[in-house]
């Protein structure tokens, strides 16, 4: 049976835009397995598998369930250990949540200042007052007023990515000679900013839009699957 993969769609299935999901995505296309995507607009996943999880990705595996991207990461690592690995061992994994956390807590927040609206409006109508109403209850204000400061926070985000440009000074990729799930998490992050907004943030000398070009063409262009928000 093949496995299946619950993602996040706006009002078209082909704008498959979360930085989460992206995360699972690359995974199993690293690990080879075969696996079924399912988009699914935000209202509709407290519905899935009877309500397992408030959030996508999702993994179904048989009768397992796995929420959260680090924990498929894993969980594929795990299970299926004959295949090529996402962390290269337990010092790979523990390495890839200082990544986690620089995604999360330093590219995530300038992303979302920059392209707020533009999520907002790829989404269906019912998934627009979801949105709406969940992300100005959680920040505090509007989104307009959130994206207020969009041309300076587009200035100021490519300083955001010099931790990565450090590495890649040493290194082809985040996880050493070859891709890991390390790298997949940021890919996520720029994937999410790719699909939804048509912004440029990175020039095309900058050895992080290189990366990223490469990250697009692993695994046969999965990446490239989805078009770049025009």
């Amino acid at each position: 049976m093949r496995m299946k993969l619950y993602t996040l769609c706006g009002e078209s299935r082909d704008i498959r835009f979360s930085p989460h999901a992206w995360k699972a995505v690359m995974a199993l296309h690293h690990k080879g397995l075969a696996f079924e995507e399912a988009p699914t607009p935000f209202t509709a996943i407290p519905k899935l598998e009877n309500g397992f999880s408030p959030t996508v990705p999702l993994l179904k595996d048989g009768e397992r369930l796995v929420r959260d991207s680090f924990d498929i990461a894993v969980y594929l690592d795990e299970a299926y250990p004959d295949r090529p690995s996402l962390f290269g061992g337990a010092a790979g994994r523990a390495l890839s949540r200082t990544i986690e956390g620089y995604s999360q807590f330093v590219i995530h927040p300038a992303l979302t200042r920059i392209m707020l609206t533009e999520i907002h409006d790829c989404l269906a109508p019912e998934d627009q007052a979801y949105f709406r109403a969940s992300r100005e209850s959680r920040l505090g204000k509007s989104l307009e007023a959130v994206v207020a400061e969009r041309e300076r926070e587009i200035a100021a985000f490519p300083a955001k990515l010099d931790p990565m440009r450090h590495a890649l000074k040493h290194q082809a990729w985040l996880g050493g000679e070859t891709p890991l799930f390390a790298d997949y998490i940021v890919f996520g992050a720029l994937q999410w900013a790719r699909v939804v907004s048509p912004v440029s943030l990175l020039q095309n000398d900058d050895p992080v839009a290189d990366w990223f070009q490469r990250c697009l063409d692993l695994h046969d262009g999965a990446g490239r699957a989805v078009a770049a928000a025009a």
